[in-house]
């Protein structure tokens, strides 16, 4: 009777166990959380979590004084018809840090299939670091904010780290804002692995600004990959573009750098001079269907200074370097500005000018003097993995690569590496970075 009994209780305790683990039952359904919406203004601290889709709905301002964070893994999707928008106002902060196996993403609010270039606006972020601006500049594309006559180098607008951005470059009142814009953006931002896809407008454009930047993407931008403007002074080291040879704004020359010191070329302080180093341009190299307003790789104008060191220009549609102004080419002439160490192996020409004071020839024998190369065949001779392959592209240097070589030219801010162009034997887009986003389900 005693074992009987055990037996008796042995069972009972066997199926009260098996009644508590209800997530076995396959009658009982575990929902997950639903999406949930933000929109206006945020004015207090606010925490993004990634146990939820969140929907962007409009333009969402965060105002002085509040910090917006985005956990690692978030994703955050813009409500088609609305404009959507996030922006960080000057004294506020965006803390957007995922991790490589965790990025966070801001795209479209379509269907996979189904999105297109433009289906919302993008990150605007706006600090209080020096331009060369004297009067307080409006936003682009219909923000009501201004910025420009603050003057705080260190600025902190937050971090974005392992962030993607999709299909943006809606503007609020029919100007386009671009995937990521920095208006006085200042040191003390944190700007890593961040990747834009398919933007409507630039990828990335500089307004004023003491930022500084590592491993960039600009993938199938419509306009300029890289643009600058009103005094910008950060630097950026490792950074990437992939032009979609079939994709290219209409109405406007779509670069991989385009940099001005202002819309009017005046000698207004501080200069814009962006320095830049171990940059990747991949452009159409001619590929069937390249739209006719592909450019340059590197379009410097309207008295701007640059430093453009360590980095290649490959396959970009109408020329390499071009220098389209007087002061700009007095700049390069002097030594103010720097082309150094470079691969340029355009489609067309590698060198050429608009300028009075410095001709394409003249261009092409300081570069030369100052360790740069030039090849007339694309990749073949710069052996790069698989470069043009928009789905599954390598940029990774093959053996005998002459990136893999040269002299290394010292810039603002960047760490020495053996290799030209953005990649020697590790590719830092690999885990978080997405070339198929059209069809990733989220």
């Amino acid at each position: 009777m005693k074992t009987n009994r055990l037996s008796i209780l042995f069972l009972a305790a066997v199926l009260a166990f098996s009644s508590c683990r209800k997530t076995t039952d396959p009658e009982i359904e575990i929902k997950p959380i639903a999406p949930e919406t933000i929109n206006g203004e945020i004015t207090t601290n606010k925490t993004l979590t990634a146990d939820r889709t969140w929907i962007l709905d409009g333009v969402v301002l965060v105002k002085s004084g509040a910090v917006l964070t985005v956990e690692p893994g978030t994703i955050v999707k813009a409500k088609i018809g609305t404009k959507a928008a996030l922006v960080i106002d000057k004294g506020s902060k965006l803390v957007a840090d995922g991790t490589v196996t965790k990025p966070i993403v801001f795209t479209s609010g379509k269907d996979a299939g189904s999105r297109t270039p433009g289906d919302w606006g993008g990150i605007i972020l706006v600090g209080k670091a020096p331009t060369n601006r004297t009067t307080p500049v409006q936003v682009e594309g219909g923000v009501n904010l201004t910025y420009g006559t603050d003057n705080v180098p260190a600025d902190n607008s937050g971090i974005l780290r392992y962030v993607r951005i999709e299909y943006a470059g809606i503007g609020v009142n029919d100007s386009e804002i671009n995937a990521l814009t920095f208006y006085a953006v200042g040191s003390g931002t944190i700007i890593e692995n961040v990747q834009t896809v398919y933007a409507n407008d630039d990828a990335f454009e500089f307004f004023g600004g003491t930022v500084n930047c590592k491993n960039l993407i600009a993938y199938a931008t419509a306009d300029d990959d890289f643009d600058f403007d009103f005094g910008y002074n950060g630097s950026i080291q490792f950074a990437l573009a992939l032009r979609d040879p079939k994709f290219v704004d209409a109405a406007d020359d779509g670069n991989g750098i385009e940099c001005d010191n202002d819309k009017d070329g005046t000698d207004a302080a501080p200069i814009t001079q962006p320095k830049l180093s171990n940059l990747t341009i991949i452009g159409p190299n001619n590929a069937a269907g390249t739209a006719s307003r592909h450019a340059y790789g590197n379009r410097w104008r309207r008295g701007a200074k640059f430093i453009f060191n360590n980095s290649i220009i490959l396959g970009s549609q109408k020329g390499g370097l071009n220098i389209e102004s007087d002061k700009t080419a007095n700049f390069y002439k002097n030594g103010d500005s720097q082309f150094k160490n470079n691969i340029i192996a355009a489609y067309t020409v590698p060198f050429l000018t608009t300028a009075t004071t410095l001709t394409a020839i003249e261009m092409q024998t300081k570069a030369l003097a100052e360790g740069n190369v030039v090849f007339n065949d694309a990749n073949t001779s710069v052996k790069l993995g698989n470069p043009f392959n928009l789905l599954a592209p390598s940029f990774m240097p093959a053996t005998g690569s002459p990136a893999l070589s040269g002299t290394w030219a010292a810039t603002a801010n960047a760490n020495a590496v053996s290799y030209r162009g953005a990649f020697g034997t590790t590719d830092w887009t690999a885990g978080w970075a997405n070339w198929d986003a059209q069809n990733t389900k989220y």
